[in-house]
C-alpha cells in the first residue's frame, strides 16, 4: 500500500514538472536582457552575427567582432565607452536605450532594440489611457 501511494505522488510530481516547464518554454524570451550591471545578448539563431556594434543610450558603444549561433554575449555596462572615452558610470545614470545593430552571413542588417516599460509618472499616465 505504501509503495502504490509513493508511485502515485511521483506520477503526480512528474505530470506537475512536466505541465510547468511546458508552460515556461512558451514564453519568448527577449534576446536584449540587462540585469544590473550586466547585458546578456542571446544569438538564438543558426547563423553567426559578425561586426556587432551595441549602443547604450545613443551615445556609449562596445563592439565584438561576433557573436556565434545559439551562445550568449555578456558585458558589464562599465564597458560601454562614449567618443570622447568617458565611460557609462551605472552607479550614477539610467538606461533609457539599448540597440544592437550586426550583419548576417548573407550581409543583410540585424537591429535589434530593448523594449522599456515606462516609469513614473509617464507610466502611470499612460497606463489609465491618459495623454502623453
Amino acid at each position: 500500500m505504501i509503495v502504490g501511494a509513493m508511485r502515485r505522488s511521483i506520477l503526480t510530481l512528474s505530470l506537475w514538472l512536466v505541465l510547468v516547464m511546458g508552460a515556461c518554454a512558451g514564453a519568448p524570451v527577449d534576446p536584449l536582457q540587462l540585469d544590473r550591471n550586466l547585458l546578456r545578448v542571446s544569438n538564438r539563431s543558426s547563423a553567426d552575427w559578425t561586426h556587432v556594434e551595441i549602443w547604450l543610450n545613443t551615445h556609449y558603444r562596445i563592439t565584438t567582432p561576433v557573436i556565434a549561433a545559439h551562445t550568449t554575449f555578456t558585458a558589464t555596462l562599465d564597458t560601454f565607452v562614449a567618443g570622447y572615452g568617458q565611460r557609462f558610470d551605472f552607479r550614477r545614470m539610467q538606461v533609457k536605450d539599448l540597440r544592437l545593430s550586426a550583419t548576417a552571413p548573407n550581409g543583410s542588417p540585424i537591429e535589434l532594440r530593448k523594449q522599456f516599460e515606462e516609469s513614473g509618472v509617464k507610466g502611470l499616465v499612460s497606463a489609465f489611457g491618459g495623454k502623453k
